[in-house]
Formats: C-alpha cells, structure tokens, sequence
C-alpha cells in the first residue's frame, strides 16, 4: 500500500494514542508539573467532570517557569482552553496535518461529547510511520551540504 494512501485511510488510532493523563481543573500548577514528571508525560488534559475544558503542556510550563508565576495558583488560570482536538475516525494524515499546521506535540482524541480517550503524540506518529514505512524511513539519503556553483580561486 502506498504511504500516502495509508495516511488517508488509516484511523487516528493506529498511531499509538496515549492514555489520556487528566486532572481536575482546581488543581495546583506545582500539583499538575509533578503528574506530568512521575507519569513522564509532555500534556495533561483538565476536566470538568468528564468533559476535556483544557490541556497544560510542558511549553506552558516552561513559559510559567521563565516569567516566575506563581505555581501555587490553580492550572484553570493558566491553561489553554480552545484545544484542537480530534476524534477517534479521523485519518492519522488528519492529525498530521493539525499537529503540524499549530505545532502541536499532542493532540487530545475526544468523543462527541468532548470525553477525552487519548492522545496523539508525535512519538506514537513517529512510531507509527517507521513501523508501516520502514524502507521509506530508514533508507533516506543522508543530507548533502549544497556545493558552490562559483569557481574557487583568485
């Protein structure tokens, strides 16, 4: 099968979808960076109820960190709250294209009802693509340094 026909028919969830790490919207910043630490994870989504309100990356993080917030406040006051998100039936070329077109590093798979059931992540894509186009992958030409087109000389 071509590779690019591969990205447009393949499901969202052949690419190695994570378990969605989430927390409560009350909690801590301090509280929030520790889940993302001891579960080694890049995003945590923030719930209400059952329903995906936000998502705090470890880029928020660092932008928290570098501009010295308080991170004791709760992650509801520092999250982005529009995530673009994705759902279960759409094609992994999809999710390539919005991780790609916002330079997303996760992307939250949500139901219908914007219940969270994964996350895309470039590792599970970058997974994804050497494991179904191994020869396309690891048999790319080294990169050339481009040559001079003027003679050398005096």
């Amino acid at each position: 099968m071509d590779w690019q026909l591969s990205l447009e028919t393949e499901r969202v969830t052949a690419a190695h979808p994570e378990s969605p790490l989430t927390t409560r919207g009350d909690a801590s910043i301090d509280a929030v960076l520790e889940l993302l630490r001891s579960n080694h994870r890049g995003a945590v989504l923030v719930l209400d109820g059952e329903k995906m309100v936000g998502i705090f990356t470890e880029r928020d993080a660092l932008r928290l960190m570098a501009r010295g917030a308080d991170l004791s406040a709760p992650v509801r006051t520092v999250l982005a709250t529009t995530p673009i998100s994705v759902q279960r039936d759409v094609t992994v070329g999809t999710a390539i294209r919005r991780m790609s077109d916002g330079g997303y590093r996760h992307l939250p798979i949500v139901d219908y009802t914007g219940r969270p059931s994964g996350m895309v992540t470039v590792r599970g894509i970058l997974r994804y693509l050497v494991e179904h186009f191994p020869d396309t992958i690891y048999n790319l030409p080294p990169a050339s340094t481009p040559s001079s087109q003027l003679r050398e000389g005096a």
